[in-house]
């Protein structure tokens, strides 16, 4: 077997998949050309395949060199010459060639084609026609055109690839070269702005005798001047990245050059609209892009059925060099920002009515619209860039970008500080828009926004502001929340604002999820998630469907809950948000935990922490929801750690809800850990802040794990009915295992198996059974019950127990407790109620006042009252409150 394949000097790294993709092409075609911009590799990979293929050509591997070729005619010659094939004078070169081959099984390969290409293509074509067992394996920076070609892209090496390629030809500057932790970041970042590209790696790789991979990655933004060290011997269109660049543009036609230099405004991709924008002669514009793509200058990719077109980084920096050499440079980024103001302006309308649909127009052009801003908000008259940056306070609720669009939004709002028109409260609206998510306790904006709006008359506007600092204060004051929510909801109706009218409803459904008025929540949340649905308002619905799970999740319907907190999750994940992927990822994993299925919580979560590990994102109740699951199977090292990340005791979120829903999950991991005072502690404070905001299932489960610590059986029942006053009947089971075990220890024994007997039928029917922290205590205790019983006894016991319900076991455990253990008259005959009761009346509070902070009726208020005065005879308020001065 015959082959002339050029001797390589250095090895040829990483490709793999390449090779394999090459090789079946070369199998079933009979022309095959690899294109790619220059430094791409493209020869290398080509002589790398054909030598790896070489066994299949009995006739030759041969190597047709026409990088020195300018004149298309002299092509066949070169070629007859290279196969060794004789020149009929009377036939021509290319007849004489194929002649030569036809009965020939060869591979014969044309390397860089593209400055004679109608000379390579005829060969190509007639070794296609009358050869029918060569193969025909072609280089060039655009294909040939010929029929039956198989164009085939060189990708940008892999990361890995692109960082092997670079240690191998490093080690032949510096043979002692090694690679850490901390060069290898620096080589990636490099390799990565280098867009993976052989030649440019290589001529970075020749520097390190000189420049670290640091100051290699930090020189990249002069890139033309830094790669210029070419090897000895190498064509001189490889001996510097601009060279190998300039090979190309000068290749093009001038009207391609202009076109190449204009699309250098853009960031991380085009359209063919935004092209011809930022173009002189617009309609031809289309025909230049095709030889642009050809000749491997420009890359198109298709998303969702459309086509964009990029520069890699490196032709972007050449293209941009041009245009600044060119004069042109201003005016292509005024026309870069006119462009790109006029799409997000003319496409606010979809936030209202599809706002999965603006986001898949906006969000690819992100990078675009980065520059565009800074252009316009850098130019002495910022009109153009404040009003962009208004049109666009969505686009930084997205992806964990708040900060950025935060400095975006106030860049734009200082640019004229004092300015009290609709287009400041706009940017102002935008900046408490982007606020609720990455700084949620930053109000001023809103409120600012909220006086402008006002005094404008915009009713709209004073909607939006509104349910922002309804947001703000929800953190802190739920009452004060509830009035400006209601506020929005009138200016959005005068406004017909769904948006606002929707989020704030929404708002008002969490606060009654919090304070457990279930069926009113159930009411508001369902009618405004499924409005905001309709319009692609993800986030806002994520978090009402999350409402909705807790509610299906606290009143026993966890197979609800689950599928609920599902779909919370995949509406939200589309967003890339870390506040709203993170809380419904975080709810719907704690639930699995609720379930029994703590493996599978941990899958739903683990992907996400690892993300938001690296972040400084705002995700409220991440360390409540992660830490429970990690408690409840039984992991309370990890438990610990996730509530203190959450830091409830001190920092911005210590006098919030927040803290208030963290610390009774807090409290109980450290009383299982054996860390007692700190558990005391840290539950006192947790019913001092449940008082505080009215949130009755909080508070009650405080007090069951501050009644675990001294074995109160009051505190117990004061749980308990805390929890069946308000539906709460997934914690009831809890409380009711508590006083089982607690009878089972007080010579209760058939009670406390009737108690557990019930109480495992109803964790059965919600799919809600012991966790792993409990069992071990469950179980010892079983086995002591059937030995104090005997087994006759006990399977009486537990059978009876098993029909009954829950709510039958409750008024059951209610009505023994009543009896046993507490008097019927007196202080201690106070029910927990009650004594809430008499400590607001003591205060001076009216009926309708205590129903409204214990959330019960003023009815309700007047019958505890009566059962109060009867206990303790007095006859009227003065009389209790002189008693009440004596023991509370």
């Amino acid at each position: 077997m015959a082959h002339n394949l050029p001797v390589q000097l250095t090895g040829f790294v990483g490709r793999e998949a390449e090779l394999a993709a090459l090789k079946d092409q070369l199998v079933g075609g009979r022309l095959v050309t690899i294109c790619g911009p220059g430094g791409a590799g493209k020869t290398r990979l080509a002589a790398q395949v054909a030598a790896a293929t070489a066994a299949r050509w009995p006739e030759g591997v041969w190597w047709v060199e026409l990088a020195a070729v300018t004149d298309p005619a002299l092509v066949p010659e070169v070629a007859v010459s290279t196969v060794g094939a004789l020149l009929d004078p009377a036939r021509g070169p290319i007849a004489s060639l194929t002649t030569h081959l036809r009965d020939h099984r060869a591979l014969v390969c044309l390397d860089n084609c593209e400055q004679i290409l109608d000379g390579a293509a005829a060969i190509a074509d007639a070794i296609r026609l009358n050869c029918p067992e060569v193969v025909v394996l072609a280089t060039s920076r655009e294909p040939l055109g010929v029929p039956g070609e198989v164009v085939w892209r060189v990708p940008a090496l892999s990361g890995d690839d692109a960082l092997a390629l670079f240690v191998e030809r490093a080690g032949a500057v510096r043979p002692w070269f090694t690679v850490d932790a901390s060069s290898e970041a620096a080589i990636r970042s490099l390799c990565n702005r280098l867009d993976g590209m052989p030649l440019a790696l290589e001529l970075a790789a020749a520097w390190l005798g000189t420049l670290t991979p640091h100051q290699l990655e930090a020189g990249l933004d002069d890139r033309f001047a830094l790669l210029v060290r070419g090897p000895r011997g190498a064509v001189p269109r490889q001996q510097t990245l601009a060279a190998s660049i300039d090979w190309s543009h000068d290749l093009l036609a001038e009207e391609d050059q202009v076109v190449l230099r204009r699309l250098a405004v853009f960031t991380g991709g085009f359209t063919l609209d935004a092209a011809r924008a930022v173009c002189p002669e617009p309609a031809g514009v289309l025909a230049s892009l095709a030889r642009l793509v050809d000749k491997s200058l420009v890359v198109m990719e298709s998303r969702a059925g459309d086509a964009r077109y990029r520069l890699l980084e490196t032709i972007r920096g050449y293209a941009a060099a041009k245009l600044q050499a060119a004069g042109e440079d201003e005016t292509t980024r005024d026309l870069h920002l006119a462009y790109f103001l006029n799409v997000a302006e003319s496409l606010e309308p979809e936030l209202d009515r599809d706002k999965d649909k603006w986001r898949a127009r906006i969000v690819p052009d992100r990078d675009n619209f980065r520059a565009a801003l800074d252009r316009g908000l850098d130019k002495a008259d910022p009109d153009q860039g404040r009003r962009l940056a208004a049109a666009l306070a969505w686009l930084w609720n997205l992806q964990a970008q708040g900060p950025e669009g935060i400095d975006y939004l106030r860049r734009a709002i200082d640019r004229t500080p004092k300015d009290r028109s609709l287009l400041q409260a706009k940017l102002l609206t935008g900046l408490g828009l982007i606020a609720d998510t990455a700084a949620p306790f930053d109000l001023d904006p809103a409120q600012l926004g909220l006086e402008i709006a006002t005094e404008l008359g915009d009713e709209r506007l004073r909607a939006r502001c509104l349910s922002l600092l309804a947001v703000g204060r929800f953190y802190v004051d739920f009452d004060a929340s509830l009035e400006l929510c209601q506020e929005s909801i009138q200016a959005a109706e005068i406004a017909h604002d769904d948006f606002a009218r929707d989020g704030s409803t929404v708002l008002r459904g969490l606060i009654l999820v919090l304070r457990d008025q279930h069926d009113e929540a159930r009411r508001l949340l369902s009618a405004a998630t499924e409005s905001l649905l309709k319009r692609g308002e993800r986030g806002i619905a994520a978090t009402g469907l999350g409402g909705l799970a807790s509610i299906a999740a606290c009143t026993g319907d966890l197979p609800t809950a689950l599928r609920i907190a599902a779909q919370a999750t995949a509406t939200a994940e589309p967003l890339g948000d870390y506040h709203r992927v993170g809380t419904s990822r975080a709810s719907l994993a704690l639930l699995h935990g609720l379930t029994g299925d703590h493996e599978g919580g941990l899958r739903v979560i683990e992907p996400f922490v690892r993300a938001v590990e690296q972040t400084d994102a705002f995700v409220p109740g991440l360390g409540r929801m992660v830490g429970e699951l990690h408690r409840l199977r039984g992991d309370l090292a990890a438990a610990i750690r996730w509530f203190e990340r959450d830091q409830p005791m001190t920092g911005p979120t210590a006098g919030t809800y927040v803290a208030a829903m963290t610390l009774p999950a807090y409290g109980a991991a450290l009383r299982q850990a054996g860390r007692t005072t700190e558990a005391v502690e840290v539950l006192e404070r947790a019913v001092d802040l449940a008082r505080r905001f009215g949130l009755p299932g909080v508070r009650a489960d405080a007090l069951a794990q501050l009644a675990h610590l001294d074995n109160d059986p009051g505190r117990h029942h004061e749980a308990l009915a805390i929890r069946v006053d308000h539906g709460l009947r997934t914690a009831c089971a809890d409380s009711l295992d508590a006083l089982a075990t607690l009878a089972a220890t007080t010579g209760r024994a058939a009670d406390a198996v009737r108690v557990f007997a019930a109480v495992t039928e109803a964790r059965t029917a919600m799919g809600h059974p012991r966790p792993p922290i409990d069992q071990p205590g469950y179980d010892a205790t079983i086995a002591n019950l059937r030995e104090a019983l005997g087994d006759d006894a006990f399977e009486a016991a537990w059978t009876e127990g098993a029909g009954q319900s829950l709510d039958q076991t409750v008024a059951f455990v209610r009505r023994t407790r009543g009896v046993r253990d507490r008097p019927s008259t007196g202080w201690a005959s106070l029910t927990p109620t009650e004594l809430d009761v008499v400590r607001l009346a003591v205060e001076g509070l009216n009926n309708p006042e205590i129903g409204a902070r214990l959330f019960i009726s003023r009815g309700t208020v007047k019958t505890h009252l009566a059962h109060v005065y009867a206990k303790l005879g007095v006859a009227n308020r003065t009389e209790l409150a002189k008693l009440a001065a004596t023991k509370l």
